[in-house]
């Protein structure tokens, strides 16, 4: 049984985390949050020690790893705040943990190699998140590309649209400072799939960027994409909307819808599943994601221009 830490309990995505640990038969000793609204912890480890001061947190680690003979915990899960991963992550590796890292990895990519050089100094890992990497559906859909002999590239189409209220313009995630932005927050697993299908990144254009929404295109190896995504109600088709969705998913391969959108709920588990057996996602896999949104962030958009996802047209 391994001992798992937790910086960021509070938030969204930390329960899919502790499911991930319970499943795969760990044990979380140690959380931290400067939210005190955590009760869900008692759905899984109703004994790990929980913190709200980082300060705090840190001497216990500290005394986990006296204790212990120079390892706190052999892994130390982030699902704090965008721009607070990359020092979370310098923090799990000197206290003698790897990481495992929610998207985004990091802001920028010069982070990457900070990064690198304290692995290489601790002799610990980084882990991330990569769930798309993981999920049959687009297993498959790499396979099928990978295995092709055409000379043509592949017309795709990414859509995403994740409604969210007027909480999310308040809080960091509003903040691209923070968050990095919309592209970056909700977007950064969607092009690292791409590439993961689709091969090198050869082409990077912003269409059209603001708070709620941004859109583009991106040429791969083997794929022209225009993509869209956004946090605003609005841009959920009728169709959907009559069907009481807030969330639209889509991805079309030369017109051909992908089906993806069931399967996602284990994802976490079996992501912890592959990193515990030795075949986590590093840091280089996540360095064109990284490169992609960076890049999103600091376009100048073009406007309706070249070839441009339909959804601009509204």
């Amino acid at each position: 049984m391994k001992k798992f830490a937790l910086i960021g309990a509070a938030g969204y995505i930390a329960p899919r985390h502790m499911k991930a640990i319970k499943d795969t038969g760990n044990d979380l000793v140690a959380a931290l949050d400067k939210n005190d609204s955590v009760g869900i912890i008692d759905s899984y480890f109703p004994d790990a020690d929980f913190f709200t001061e980082f300060e705090r947190f840190d001497r216990h680690i500290d005394k986990l790893r006296r204790a212990n003979g120079g390892q706190a915990v052999d892994y130390m899960s982030i699902c704090s705040p965008n721009y607070l991963h990359d020092s979370h992550m310098r923090f799990a590796l000197r206290a003698g943990a790897d990481a495992i890292c929610e998207k985004p990895l990091v802001l920028n990519p010069w982070n990457i190699d900070g990064l690198i050089d304290i692995e290489k100094d601790t002799g610990r890992k980084v882990n991330t998140i990569l769930q798309l990497r993981v999920h049959p559906s687009i297993i498959a859909l790499r396979d099928k590309v990978q295995a092709e002999n055409r000379d043509t590239k592949h017309g795709v189409d990414l859509t995403y649209i994740t409604s969210r209220g007027h909480w999310y313009l308040q809080s960091w995630k509003g903040d691209a400072k923070k968050s990095g932005g919309i592209a970056t927050n909700i977007g950064v697993h969607f092009y690292d799939m791409l590439h993961f299908i689709f091969g090198k990144l050869q082409d990077n254009v912003v269409h059209y960027s603001d708070d709620t929404m941004a859109a583009g295109y991106l040429e791969y190896e083997k794929a022209r994409v225009r993509w869209f995504l956004s946090v605003d109600y609005k841009y959920v088709p009728e169709d959907a909307k009559a069907q009481g969705q807030r969330t639209f998913r889509s991805i079309t391969v030369d017109g051909e819808e992908i089906e993806f959108s069931g399967g996602f709920t284990d994802l976490h588990t079996r992501s912890y599943e592959e990193i515990l057996a030795g075949r986590g996602f590093g840091l280089e896999e996540n360095r064109v994601a990284i490169e992609t949104v960076a890049n999103i962030r600091n376009a100048t958009p073009a406007g309706l221009t070249g070839d441009y996802h339909p959804f601009l047209k509204q």
